[in-house]
């Protein structure tokens, strides 16, 4: 296990190539063709970034107090609203809402994920998983999993949701809506990602990373990335694994020996995503989001 001391460096070590001002509360990052989005809670809105300009581009009214992630995909962001118990569809050419989904959110610090022919989010403390039809833009099944289950993440074959309360990763088939697999992970399981035909869990309980082979449902690692508490996020892409908590804006995990090879401490951190050859780094409470060249 790596000695995170022996890894660690000043957030000012960071190579931030673009530092933008985002008055509010920018929290979640989704990553689309064309553009980067933020979620604003305090704005009720959302902020299209274009990442060939690092420039904020549009700023999109949604509803009310948007939470729970963004999701990408099929043509759309979809952002849910804790406020107003539904998620908006928002078109990522014309920057319009096109349509709204009445569903109850089970929690606003969750994920939403579109994948696998649909877009998939939990919609109640009881562990409800509710499947959306982007072509009807309607539920169309309502999926029984483990109660106080918040994110989840969505593959070809598979959905993965974290059962906080229960310390599991859940494996449902798309296809079947039947669970295939119970997974226990580490204590308070929360945010997870997929990439290098893996699934990686942040234990919010304590600090580390569960990683899961995605093809034998086996644990492989697990990876001590800090104290743990609540918030964080983790993201995969640019040739890592990355995981941002505040005052601990940024982890990297080398996914080939799944060991943290760099981290960054200081005033920063708390949601992120990789793409067009950056990290996005938002945090809420600095009002900033951050394009940050990759380290090593």
């Amino acid at each position: 296990m790596t000695n995170l001391h022996e890894v660690q460096h000043p957030v000012s070590a960071l190579r931030i190539i673009a530092k933008l001002s985002i008055p509010g509360s920018p929290d979640w990052v989704g990553i689309d063709d064309h553009a980067v989005w933020i979620s604003n809670k305090s704005q009720n809105a959302l902020e299209r970034i274009n990442p060939g300009s690092n420039e904020r581009v549009a700023t999109v009214p949604v509803s009310r107090s948007p939470c729970s992630g963004l999701a990408v995909g099929f043509g759309s962001i979809w952002s849910p609203s804790c406020q107003d118990g539904r998620i908006d569809r928002v078109d990522a050419e014309t920057n319009a809402v096109i349509a709204q989904i009445s569903v109850p959110i089970a929690d606003s610090e969750g994920a939403i994920a579109a994948g696998a022919d649909a877009v998939w989010m939990m919609t109640s403390e009881n562990g409800t998983l509710s499947k959306i039809d982007p072509a009807g833009n309607r539920v169309i099944a309502d999926i029984q999993n483990d109660p106080g289950s918040f994110a989840v993440a969505a593959e070809p074959d598979a959905i993965w949701i974290t059962s906080t309360a229960n310390n599991l990763l859940v494996r449902v088939s798309p296809h079947t809506h039947r669970v295939v697999v119970r997974i226990p992970t580490g204590p308070s399981p929360r945010f997870l990602c997929t990439g290098e035909h893996s699934v990686w869990v942040l234990n919010q309980g304590d600090g580390t990373v569960t990683r899961v082979d995605s093809n034998s449902n086996q644990v492989t690692a697990t990876i001590k990335v800090g104290d743990g508490g609540p918030g964080g996020d983790i993201a995969s892409g640019e040739g890592a694994v990355w995981v941002t908590a505040v005052n601990v804006p940024l982890t990297r995990i080398d996914p080939n020996t799944n060991r943290v090879t760099s981290q960054f401490i200081g005033p920063g951190g708390d949601a992120i995503r990789a793409g067009y050859g950056a990290l996005w780094m938002c945090s809420f409470f600095l009002q900033e989001l951050w394009r940050v060249e990759p380290p090593m």
